[in-house]
């Protein structure tokens, strides 16, 4: 009789703290804030904040008025398409490099495992802004996960 009391006792402990974990899991925050857009970090933070939420737009208007530049649609496709894929990486923006009106944003990017039995890796890369009236664009980032690698590039001519 002890017994069945304690083992209800356990029981009752661990469905409390079942319960917790699902409320607390349901009722977090996991919204992250744009950042103020007056510098390199800022605007390469916020860039990648909208591509990992998918607004395009919003991700489309940080890119710089260069030659070549990608139009919407073509920008947009490139993540449709697969051909840009943030899906298992995640960002850590670090400081920017600043020199006149080019800046470098370091960027660590976190590659998480494929399986349950191997570790994740990071590699650390830049982003290329340049400063276009008054405002801080990207023109360059690591491609593959965040950056297109026809964006840019002189188209070709057979």
């Amino acid at each position: 009789m002890k017994q069945d009391r304690f083992l209800t006792g356990i029981l009752i402990g661990i469905g409390v703290l079942v319960v917790l974990a699902l409320a607390l899991f349901f009722t977090r925050q996991d919204k992250r804030d744009y950042l103020a857009e007056d510098t390199p970090e800022g605007v390469a933070y916020n860039y990648v904040l909208a591509v990992v939420n998918k607004d395009y737009e919003k991700a489309y208007g940080y890119l710089a008025d260069l030659k070549n530049k990608p139009t919407y649609e073509q920008f947009r496709q490139s993540f449709f398409n697969g051909e840009v894929n943030p899906g298992n990486v995640g960002v850590d923006v670090g400081t920017a490099d600043i020199n006149d009106d080019e800046a470098f944003v370091e960027l660590t990017l976190v590659y998480s495992p494929s399986d349950p039995f191997s570790n994740g890796y990071q590699n650390t890369d830049r982003a290329l802004l340049v400063k276009q009236d008054g405002d801080w664009k990207i023109s360059a980032m690591p491609t593959g996960y965040l950056w297109g690698y026809n964006w840019y590039q002189e188209p070709f001519k057979p």
